[in-house]
C-alpha cells in the first residue's frame, strides 16, 4: 500500500523525537528522515522505527500502553453551619465513658479504688462541649 505525506511526516516526527531524547544520533537520524521521505510504500518504514521505545504499533509491541489510573473522587465539600462539632465532641465522651467503664472495672475486681486517671480523658470532652456551646450561640445570633 501507498504511503501518503502525512505517513512520512509521523515517521520524521517519531525520528526526531527520538533525536531529542538521545537515541538517534545526527547521522542516523538524517539516514533515517532520508529514507522516511523517500519512502513510497509502508514497507520503505520498515526498520526505520523497529529499535526505537514507543515507535512500534500498539498491536506488534510486546509492552501495553500506559493508561493513567482515574482520577480519585473528591469529597463533598462541608459547609461551616452544617458541621456543628457533634461529631467531635460525640467521639470525645464515647472514649471517656470507655475509660472511665475500663477504671471502674479495674477498680471494681481489684477490690480498692485506684486513681481516677479517666479525668484527663475529660479534659477533651469538655473543651469540644464548650467550642460547640459558643458555636451553637454564634449561630442563634
Amino acid at each position: 500500500m501507498r504511503a501518503g505525506d502525512s505517513d512520512r511526516q509521523r515517521v520524521a516526527d517519531q525520528l526526531k523525537a527520538a533525536l531529542d531524547e538521545g537515541r538517534l544520533d545526527l547521522n542516523e537520524y538524517d539516514e533515517r528522515v532520508q529514507r522516511a521521505y523517500a519512502a513510497r510504500t509502508y514497507g520503505d518504514f520498515d526498520g526505520l522505527l523497529d529499535d526505537l521505545p514507543g515507535a512500534v504499533p500498539v498491536q506488534h509491541a510486546q509492552m501495553q500502553p500506559h493508561t493513567p489510573p482515574p482520577a480519585p473522587r473528591q469529597p463533598m465539600p462541608v459547609k461551616p453551619e452544617q458541621h456543628h462539632g457533634r461529631h467531635t465532641f460525640g467521639s470525645a465522651l464515647t472514649a471517656f465513658l470507655v475509660c472511665t467503664l475500663i477504671w471502674a472495672i479495674t477498680s471494681f475486681t481489684s477490690g480498692h479504688a485506684y486513681y481516677f486517671w479517666p479525668a484527663w480523658v475529660l479534659i477533651p470532652v469538655v473543651i469540644t462541649a464548650v467550642g460547640a456551646l459558643t458555636d451553637r450561640n454564634r449561630r442563634i445570633r
